[in-house]
């Protein structure tokens, strides 16, 4: 599955297909290739759910509070998808979630092929999901689903900044 977009609600929404398969007792784990560790909702509610959830990001790549180089936010995205690749192997694991890795992919943090190999050789049992904006169009052609959440309205373009338990 794909959720793609410059709408809000990509992360949302594959967080809510964990919450599912959780209460169904299955195992979900949670990948993020940009976003860094911090106290954020989904975090924490992951912690106390006890759904396997890591961060692996560095942050903002590019524009206002990025001030790691690229070769740091590569030398990470890179982590993460090893990371993806050893917990696909490692045992039963019925959903995996990579978030942001649309965007590591756009911004050349990894490399494509790299994420097509992923999804070519998991589990056939396994639900793998692949979130954030600029999706690859290979990446399109060979997933199963794809949503893209379109901006219509949001508060951050009249000034409104990020708002605890709703952004983050």
């Amino acid at each position: 599955m794909v959720f793609t977009g410059d709408g809000k609600g990509k992360t949302s929404a594959a967080l809510g297909i964990a919450l599912r398969a959780f209460g169904h007792k299955m195992s979900v784990s949670v990948i993020q290739f940009i976003k860094s560790f911090s106290a954020t909702g989904e975090s924490l509610a992951a912690e106390r759910l006890g759904i396997e959830f890591v961060s692996r990001g560095k942050g903002f790549v590019t524009g206002s509070g990025s001030d790691l180089p690229l070769p740091e936010h590569r030398s990470a995205a890179e982590e993460a998808l090893t990371e993806a690749r050893q917990r696909m192997i490692s045992g039963p694991l019925d959903i995996l979630i990579l978030d942001e890795i649309n965007n590591a992919v756009h911004l050349g943090l990894i490399d494509i092929k790299a994420v097509l190999d992923l999804v070519k050789n998991k589990p056939q049992t396994l639900h793998l999901i692949l979130t954030g904006r600029n999706a690859h169009s290979d990446l399109i052609a060979v997933a199963d689903v794809v949503t893209e959440m379109h901006a219509l309205k949001h508060p951050f373009d009249s000034g409104v900044r990020a708002q605890k338990g709703i952004d983050y």
